[in-house]
């Protein structure tokens, strides 16, 4: 979720389509595409409000470089609003199944901060994970999740152990959060808490890093990406919430990432690389059958893709479709693909 990409290599990039050509490739599925966040220098990793008429995302206003958590009400003229603490660096933001709170990663409380504050200088902090300079995910140790109202207020710590926590997002009724940490392991990990942070329990076990988690909306499954080979890719897997029916959804030469379960639990979307590292592109999956269809087409970055709860809307991050080339948020009403168009 909350990563620097620096990749610099092409995967075999494909030469840019006709605009008319994408445009009728992409408006089979996403109708009425639109840019939704304005006047940051990136915005992105967008999630819908369980009633729809909101999101919740992570940005950087212009001239700084650390995300911090907003809300956007989906009507005309609405403005972002701040909130987390604007302090440190955020990511990784959710909102309860009621809709009535919501959940991010910062690292507001982390002393260095203040330390640096007196200094007047900020603390400098290795990624916790690089395999190569090839890309690189920047995974503060002092980064823990925290669940507060919907306006920022009552800010309620859920995490505090050492090391990175992050990458947290709840089930459907609300009762556990699905997370990734590097609290007992060497790597990054999948870890299952309850709502209100207590029994944790770790739901990977192997080596490699693992994280991205989802629970699919009937609580039966989860999703998430690893680099197990690590080989610089990263391939999709899905496993029971036990951590015991592990299955891998990718086996490619590509970094695949980022999947987001349909309402119906069976089908997902998620972005690849598999077009070229300069030009990741989403894709819908059917995760019994392995059959997919591509969605996007356009040049540049699209990623981080999503659904609203009732599945009539898809929210992601894009960056090759803003005229000042900056990663932001779009949405498009959502018409799914049918079983025939994906089995190809």
């Amino acid at each position: 979720m909350f990563f620097l990409l620096t990749l610099t290599a092409l995967l075999g990039a494909e030469p840019a389509a006709p605009p008319a050509e994408v445009a009728a490739h992409e408006a089979k599925h996403l109708k009425n595409i639109r840019q939704l966040t304005f006047g940051f220098s990136k915005a992105g990793e967008g999630y819908f409000r369980p009633d729809g008429k909101a999101v919740i995302f992570q940005a950087a206003k212009p001239g700084e470089d650390d995300y911090q958590i907003y809300t956007l009400d989906l009507e005309p003229g609405a403005k972002p609003l701040m909130v987390s603490t604007g302090k440190g660096k955020c990511t990784c933001s959710y909102y309860h199944p009621d809709g009535k709170s919501i959940l991010f990663a910062s690292t507001h409380l982390d002393p260095a901060l203040a330390d640096a504050e007196k200094a007047e200088t900020k603390s400098a902090k290795k990624p916790a994970y690089s395999r190569s300079e090839r890309y690189r995910w920047d995974f503060d140790p002092a980064m823990d999740i925290f669940r507060a109202n919907l306006d920022g207020s009552n800010l309620v710590r859920l995490t505090d152990t050492p090391g990175y926590d992050a990458e947290g997002s709840y089930s459907a009724d609300g009762k556990q959060i699905i997370f990734t940490s590097y609290r007992d392991a060497g790597d990054a990990e999948i870890y299952v808490m309850d709502a209100d942070g207590k029994n944790p329990r770790r739901i990977t076990n192997k080596e490699g890093y693992d994280g991205g988690p989802f629970f699919a909306p009937d609580g039966k499954t989860i999703v998430y990406r690893s680099d197990r080979k690590k080989n610089d890719l990263l391939q999709l897997f899905v496993n029971t919430p036990a951590g015991d029916e592990e299955r891998a959804l990718t086996n490619n030469d590509a970094v695949n990432w980022g999947p987001y379960f349909f309402k119906d639990s069976r089908h997902l979307v998620y972005s690849t690389s598999l077009h070229g590292h300069q030009n990741y592109e989403i894709y819908w999956m059917d995760s019994q059958t392995g059959d997919q269809e591509r969605l996007t087409y356009r040049d540049g970055f699209d990623g981080l893709p999503v659904f609203s709860n009732d599945g009539q809307k898809m929210m992601w991050t894009s960056k090759g479709r803003t005229a000042d080339n900056t990663s932001q948020l779009f949405i498009a009403d959502f018409v799914a693909p049918t079983a025939s168009s994906t089995a190809k």
